[in-house]
C-alpha cells in the first residue's frame, strides 16, 4: 500500500496564493466590452447572436455584455456613461471599450450630431456605432451597395426582396425584432461585402455633420472588432 504524503500547511497556503494570483491575472487580462443599444430588441438580438457565434475560447478571454436600453439618441450616451460606472464598480475593474449603438431615425439633426460628438468627447470615449437612417441599412449592405437615402419602411421592403431572391423563399417577411437576423444574413448575405460596402459609404463623408451622412453606418467597425477577437485567439493558440 502506497504511503500517503502529507503536505505542509505552509506549502498548501503557498499553492493557494499562486492559484489565486493566477486567477486574478486571468481576470485582469480578460478584456471587457460593453455594448449599449438604443433599441431593446433588434440591435441586442443581432449582437447577442454574433456573440454566441464566437468560439468558446474567445468568450473566455473577452467579456462582452450587451444592454438594450430603449433610450433615445442623446440619453443613450448618458446611459452608456452611467452603465460604465456601474459595471466598473461592480467588477472592480475598468471596461476596455464602451459602444453606443443607435440610429438617426426621426431624431433632429442637432440631436443626432450632438449625441455622436458627446460620445467622442467622453473620457474615456464612448464609441458610437450609429446608422443613418436605420439599422436595417447594415442588413441591406450584406447583399448590395446602397448609396441613396431612404426611409426605414423602404429599407425593410428592399431587405425582404434581397432575402427572397437569395433564399428562394418568395414569401419571406422581415420581422424587426427577430432573433434570427444574424443567422439569416450569414446564410444568404455576405458579411465581407457588408463591411466593404459600409467602408465605401463611410469614405463619402469627411465632416462632422453626421446627420447629412445619409446613408451611412459605423456598425461595421464594431462588428469587425468583435470578429477580430477570433483571429487574435487563433493566433495565440498557434503561438502556444
Amino acid at each position: 500500500m502506497a504511503t500517503k504524503v502529507k503536505l505542509d500547511n505552509s506549502y498548501l497556503k503557498k499553492l493557494e496564493r499562486k492559484e489565486y494570483k493566477r486567477k486574478e491575472n486571468f481576470r485582469t487580462k480578460r478584456r471587457f466590452y460593453l455594448i449599449v443599444c438604443e433599441g431593446e430588441k433588434t440591435e441586442p438580438n443581432y449582437f447577442n447572436s454574433l456573440k454566441q457565434s464566437l468560439p468558446k475560447g474567445v468568450l473566455e478571454l473577452n467579456q462582452i455584455d450587451i444592454n438594450g436600453t430603449g433610450k433615445n439618441t442623446i440619453s443613450i450616451i448618458q446611459e452608456a456613461q452611467e452603465l460604465r460606472e456601474a459595471y466598473e464598480q461592480n467588477y472592480s475593474r475598468q471596461i476596455d471599450e464602451v459602444w453606443a449603438v443607435f440610429d438617426k431615425d426621426s431624431f433632429s439633426s442637432q440631436t443626432f450630431n450632438t449625441a455622436i460628438l458627446k460620445g467622442k468627447g467622453s473620457n474615456p470615449e464612448i464609441h458610437c456605432a450609429w446608422t443613418n437612417e436605420a439599422f436595417e441599412l447594415w442588413y441591406l449592405l450584406h447583399f448590395n451597395y446602397y448609396n441613396t437615402g431612404i426611409s426605414r419602411s423602404q429599407y425593410q421592403k428592399k431587405l425582404e426582396q434581397e432575402i427572397r431572391n437569395s433564399s428562394g423563399n418568395k414569401t419571406y417577411k422581415y420581422k424587426k425584432n427577430s432573433n434570427d437576423m444574424f443567422k439569416i444574413l450569414l446564410q444568404y448575405g455576405n458579411l465581407d461585402n457588408a463591411i466593404k460596402n459600409a467602408k465605401k459609404l463611410e469614405s463619402l463623408y469627411s465632416d462632422n455633420k453626421f446627420s447629412n451622412h445619409n446613408p451611412c453606418t459605423k456598425v461595421h467597425i464594431l462588428v469587425s472588432k468583435l470578429f477580430e477577437l477570433t483571429k487574435e485567439y487563433a493566433s495565440q493558440k498557434t503561438i502556444k
